[in-house]
């Protein structure tokens, strides 16, 4: 079996920077270190966190005041942000840029009067925090049948979660063009999702079978799957290599790895080694 793994599987440089930020503030603070929900969508960099003494909250009255606390990679809404400073609590701001772009973009545009389309999954930690940013009309949709029940006063301005599907938010920004042709439209998918998503495309035309690794409350994870599926290959989806099964992929001379953008290194190689029993992969 011929293993070959994408360029672009693994930590994009938002949760890079997140692991990284939340890494020195453990190593450099002698007081307890919280992060606002898990850091990223991966149990086993979690756990990798939690051996560093940094815990997880689930609200900011979780977390004692004179502690300190790591925004995730998600953000989140400015109440948040309040309460904590309210609470003397020190803030950490983990945020990932691209995320904290299109917070501003929401927040500025709202406050000139304009109504928000936000395109996203409603329950991911991102489009929660974006809705805060809104300071006035919005709606949240995930799929162009939602267009038709879009009820906003205009002006309106489009824009996506940061790790939507790129294509989805295409066909969804033609469709709202149709009923509201001045919509202004924000290109907000970052492009590390746009490349991940692209190869994976790629990939999947070349080859027998595609193995995506990562945590299954992942969004984009779940999205590579969903592309590499649609594609009609075989897909088999792992968050470890332990629960690979080699039978899922027999007869397939060549196989594509890729892994979600919260996906830590050490997870994609242990699931090539489990593929080539020790060997190497393209």
């Amino acid at each position: 079996m011929n293993v070959e793994v994408a360029r672009t599987a693994g930590f994009c440089m938002g949760v890079t920077r997140a692991m990284e930020l939340a890494l020195k503030t453990a190593r450099g603070k002698g007081r307890p270190i919280f992060t606002l929900g898990p850091l990223i969508h991966n149990n086993q960099a979690v756990s990798s966190l939690e051996s560093e003494g940094i815990q997880s909250a689930e609200s900011p009255e979780e977390i004692p005041s004179g502690a300190t606390v790591i925004i995730r990679a998600h953000g989140v809404r400015p109440e948040i942000r309040k309460v904590l400073d309210e609470r003397r609590i020190e803030v950490i701001d983990a945020t990932c840029p691209h995320v904290v772009a299109s917070q501003r973009r929401i927040a500025e545009r709202s406050s000139a009067g304009f109504s928000v389309i936000i395109v996203g999954d409603r329950d991911h930690a991102e489009i929660r925090g974006l809705v805060g940013h809104a300071r006035g009309a919005y709606a949240v949709i995930s799929s162009v049948d939602e267009v038709e029940s879009i009820r906003l006063p205009q002006p309106m301005c489009i824009i996506a979660q940061t790790t939507f599907s790129e294509k989805t938010y295409l066909d969804i920004v033609r469709a709202v063009r149709r009923r509201f042709p001045e919509v202004e439209v924000f290109e907000s998918i970052c492009s590390s999702t746009e490349d991940r998503q692209r190869e994976v495309r790629e990939m999947a035309e070349r080859l027998d079978a595609i193995v995506v690794v990562g945590a299954r409350h992942s969004a984009n994870t779940l999205r590579l799957a969903e592309i590499a599926r649609a594609s009609g290959k075989r897909t088999v989806h792992v968050e470890t290599g332990g629960e690979l099964d080699l039978s899922q992929l027999s007869g397939s001379d060549t196989v594509g790895v890729t892994a979600g953008a919260s996906t830590p290194s050490w997870v994609i190689s242990e699931v090539v080694e489990a593929l080539t029993g020790g060997g190497s992969a393209k």
